[in-house]
């Protein structure tokens, strides 16, 4: 209503307040002159409460000083029977948590010891939680003596409810095998627990990609074809000819039509291959490539290399 207000020659809000509450009220509505009230005082205002996000945050000195990692498991625990109570009363589950061991204070101070554990999918289980926290406790060599210990756990949500199927899922739930990454990836590291994440490209060497288990894996268009192993070998062996066949522990017999790629020529690295399914006597099936060749070169002088091996 600022113009409106300007043709009317209010220059202050003094000008406004001394206009009719009436005429005001039926042409601009109540909301101006609640409005005026309550910067005014005569009227209350309403405030909406500000709800900071649910977050937890426990501490426990230690009765003497820990020079093995392993001696802060039972600390741990008890940090971990706090926050699994604190979560089932607030019906939450957790999705990271992480515990730091606090060393020496002082001149001589350092950082503590921070341990992150992040969770595939959110739980409030506190045989899971302390499991995985020995798992990465048993991995840890220590700089200094431990004095205290402290449990953070910021990222929570609403916990979902157990299902109630009356036959259970072959082979464990989604939960189940996500709790079994989260041990493994605790258990070995997150380089050793790998997924695939195909590329785009026709190239074996270029498609086959495996990144952490923890890492997102964005969905990518595989080029079609026949079926390719999932084991490749980084370094693709050549194999030696028998009676003008491949031979890998005994001779190679062809069970699939040729697979052709040409492709690379857009970075630098051109292939020209001729990709087969071979099988040998006790069954077992591989992946295996001839290098083209032209038409003039020998058959002999063509070579053969294994690159992957099929379950």
């Amino acid at each position: 209503f600022a113009d409106w207000f300007a043709g009317l020659g209010c220059e202050t809000i003094a000008d406004i307040r001394r206009l009719p509450r009436a005429g005001l009220q039926r042409r601009c509505g109540e909301h101006l002159l609640d409005s005026l009230d309550r910067a005014f005082g005569t009227a209350p205002e309403l405030f909406d409460w500000l709800e900071l996000p649910p977050t937890f945050s426990a501490r426990i000195e230690m009765p003497d000083r820990l020079e093995h990692a392993d001696g802060a498991v039972f600390g741990a625990h008890r940090l971990i029977v706090q926050l699994c109570g604190w979560l089932c009363a607030k019906q939450f589950a957790v999705t990271a948590i992480r515990l730091m061991l606090e060393h020496e204070r002082g001149r001589d101070a350092i950082e503590p010891t921070t341990i992150d554990i992040a969770l595939g999918e959110p739980t409030w289980r506190e045989e899971h939680l302390v499991r995985l926290l020995k798992e990465r406790l048993h991995r840890i060599e220590l700089t200094a003596p431990v004095i205290a210990l402290r449990l953070d756990a910021s990222k929570v949500e609403s916990a979902v409810p157990a299902s109630d199927t009356l036959f259970p899922e072959p082979g464990g739930s989604k939960e189940d095998h996500a709790r079994l990454l989260e041990l493994l990836v605790a258990r070995l590291g997150d380089e050793n627990v790998l997924r695939p994440a195909p590329s785009p490209d026709h190239r074996p060497e270029v498609a086959n990609c495996w990144v952490p288990v923890t890492q997102p894996v964005k969905p990518a268009v595989i080029p079609e074809g026949l079926p390719r192993p999932t084991w490749m070998l980084d370094t693709p062996v050549r194999l030696i000819m028998r009676q003008h066949r491949p031979f890998y522990g005994s001779p190679l017999r062809m069970v699939s039509p040729g697979e052709r790629i040409e492709a690379g020529w857009f970075d630098g690295e051109l292939v020209t291959r001729d990709y087969f399914v071979a099988q040998a006597d006790d069954q077992s099936c591989y992946w295996i490539y001839r290098e083209r060749v032209s038409s003039r070169d020998a058959e002999e002088d063509q070579r053969w290399f294994l690159h992957g091996l099929f379950g």
